[in-house]
């Protein structure tokens, strides 16, 4: 392994950690809110015992988060210190702005610990919905720099030198809704479903049934809203890929040769060297319908561009079908969960529904980071989309391969605590608070 993917790598296992925790801190907090205000308005105890509980896995995931943010604000620097030196002035701005949503959101989040039984109760209910709000905002604010690297704007690049610079327009590119709409709907999907399967394996477990059974409606309840919206994100995402990064649209759907009335690709195995999919289903012109919503649009292919310009097909192509098999398996538990709900009620307390639900635990996630490849390596080879290549930014410092080998041990290390922590947290419920052990779902 030579430095420059080492550097590459190590960027990798830093975002691919580091989203996690970020998705979990930006859901969280609404989980906790709305719990909290189930407590207020009824007086029933269980709510206001899911509430601690779930403050208790925020403050643990706030941590994480923090420190392993801070890492990879670190590593832009040390790792790609070219690319820091030309981009830092132009989108600083929503990493700054990035900085004072974390400042907000970490005081928010000491007052709600330490506010019960402190502060009026509404009071101390708003600063939870402080911290939700927040968080959000810090993710929204991240992806809009990423969205940046995909779509610059905001200066002037001019025989190698920028000039002109607008931060706001920088921050306010063509990409950052569509990509801050998708990365937050993603969050409530992989957050909701994770914890929801989490409830629901305690369920099965008969241990605090009832506790259980109301934190996993709440996130069910999230989980499938966010699943379901989820498609129509993916489609407005999508369409802005094919608008403004053709040759990413082009790795996602394997299209090697520019196309009229470009079929649309499910599955199959790309092959670079002859330039074509075997063993795929095509379904005819839907590409260029759902690209351009025109039966007949042209689909630029992989042909149109240099040979040293052209994204890494195979693993963008997988990562993108792997996301979007996922996603479509949770909308359909979304779906079957809302027909329960409205027309078969009696059905909540099926095995089978809980294990589809246990099942479905760790699919958001894995959706989240198969996103974040199509993204990234979708990108290459530039790390500022037309203007810069990956391989111009990358340190010349000397022995990153070792730099990677012990983030990697740090990162598991880490993985390792928190799960732990988590299972303990999980596990002394009963013992922390009053919990009536019922066998029933109420």
């Amino acid at each position: 392994m030579n430095d420059f993917i080492a550097a590459r790598s190590q960027m990798a296992l830093s975002l691919g950690f580091h989203i996690i925790f970020s998705c979990i801190g930006m859901v969280m907090p609404f989980f906790m809110a709305v719990s909290h205000f189930y407590w207020l308005k009824t007086g029933n105890v269980l709510y206001k015992n899911v509430t601690k509980a779930w403050s208790k896995g925020v403050a643990i995931f706030f941590a994480t988060g923090a420190v392993s943010g801070t890492v990879l604000s670190f590593e832009l620097g040390l790792l790609w210190p070219e690319f820091m030196k030309h981009a830092g002035p132009i989108f600083g701005m929503p990493f700054s702005l990035e900085g004072t949503a974390f400042f907000i959101e970490a005081i928010a989040l000491g007052f709600y610990l330490y506010g019960w039984n402190r502060f009026n109760k509404w009071f101390h209910w708003f600063t939870g919905v402080v911290v939700g709000v927040s968080g959000l905002l810090s993710g929204i604010l991240v992806v809009a720099a990423n969205a940046w690297m995909n779509n610059p704007k905001g200066f002037d690049f001019v025989n190698g030198k920028f000039s002109n610079i607008d931060p706001i327009k920088a921050m306010f590119n063509d990409a950052w809704f569509s990509q801050a709409l998708h990365m937050c709907i993603a969050a409530f999907v992989a957050t909701g479903f994770a914890v929801a399967g989490v409830h629901a394996f305690m369920i099965l477990r008969k241990q605090n049934v009832l506790f259980h059974s109301k934190a996993f409606r709440i996130a069910a309840v999230f989980a499938c809203v966010a699943a379901l919206l989820q498609p129509l994100s993916g489609d407005i995402s999508a369409k802005n890929v094919a608008k403004l990064q053709p040759s990413k649209l082009a790795a996602m759907e394997a299209v090697f040769h520019t196309e009229k009335g470009a079929p649309l690709i499910i599955g199959g195995i790309p092959n670079e060297q002859t330039q074509t999919v075997n063993d795929a289903i095509r379904l005819p012109k839907l590409l260029s319908y759902l690209a351009y919503g025109d039966l007949n649009a042209t689909v630029k292919g992989l042909d149109s561009l240099p040979a040293d310009e052209r994204p890494p097909v195979s693993i963008t192509h997988f990562s993108f079908q792997f996301m979007v098999a996922l996603g479509m398996f949770l909308v359909l538990i979304a779906v079957l969960y809302f027909i329960i709900i409205l027309k078969k009620r009696s059905w909540q307390e099926k095995r089978w529904l809980l294990k589809l639900f246990i099942i479905a635990t760790p699919m958001g996630f894995l959706a989240v980071e198969a996103g974040w490849t199509v993204t990234e390596v979708g990108r290459q080879p530039w790390i500022i989309y037309g203007v810069m290549k990956t391989a111009d930014a990358v340190t010349p410092m000397p022995g990153i391969v070792y730099s990677f080998y012990i983030f990697t041990c740090v990162y598991i290390s880490l993985a390792l605590i928190v799960i732990f922590m988590l299972y303990r947290q999980i596990k002394m419920v009963g013992q922390l608070y009053d919990i009536p052990q019922q066998e029933n779902i109420a």
